[in-house]
């Protein structure tokens, strides 16, 4: 057990220092995920639109490839679901292709309802089992499902721009991590990786 925490922190030493050395890079990618987040929020019915059309194009390809795979490997008796999965992919690929608009409006509605259940399911298990730090999962529960019920309750609407705006939070988040990483390692703040 030893052993393998020594090799932990080892490869946990190992990879901050090549970090630290690319902090410029970090700190690029996270600055231009800020800006492209910030463009997201600014145009999110275009970046809806590019957000399907991304997708539809992953399932083409992804759906490709799964046939592929399937008559690779035709002799293992499940080339019927495998031909069938892959067909469903490439449909649904080209259907979102050649209409993202009503596309945007399928997946929104889709992503309403699951943070509606999501939210549902959340809020009833922090109140049921009460575990360790149950307010902040009932907060997040709560939170949730009232964005399941403002995205669901302005549809059509909200189909436009949902997904776009989601998008762009997301880039902005994950940008500022990388900004406030590219910092941190600047600063020399992570000089000795504590043994655990």
């Amino acid at each position: 057990m030893k052993r393998f925490g020594a090799e932990r922190i080892y490869c946990m030493e190992a990879f901050m220092y090549e970090a630290r050395d690319n902090w410029g890079w970090i700190f690029t990618i996270g600055c231009l995920l800020i800006v492209l987040g910030i463009m997201a929020v600014m145009y999110s019915m275009l970046y809806t639109i590019v957000s399907v059309l991304v997708l539809g194009w992953l399932l083409i390809l992804g759906g490709v490839l799964e046939a592929v795979h399937a008559f690779q490997h035709r002799e293992s008796g499940h080339l019927f679901l495998f031909v069938l999965e892959a067909l469903l992919a490439v449909v649904t690929g080209v259907l979102l292709i050649r209409s993202p608009a009503v596309g945007a409006l399928v997946i929104t509605l889709l992503l309403a309802t699951y943070f509606i259940i999501s939210g549902i399911f959340r809020i009833v298990a922090a109140t049921a089992l009460l575990y360790p730090s149950w307010q902040w999962s009932l907060v997040h529960g709560v939170v949730t499902l009232a964005l399941g019920i403002i995205v669901w309750g302005g549809w059509p609407a909200t189909g436009f721009w949902v997904l776009g705006l989601l998008v762009g939070i997301h880039f902005i988040v994950s940008g500022w991590v990388r900004v406030m990483l590219a910092l941190a390692l600047r600063s020399g703040k992570f000089e000795a990786i504590p043994a655990h």
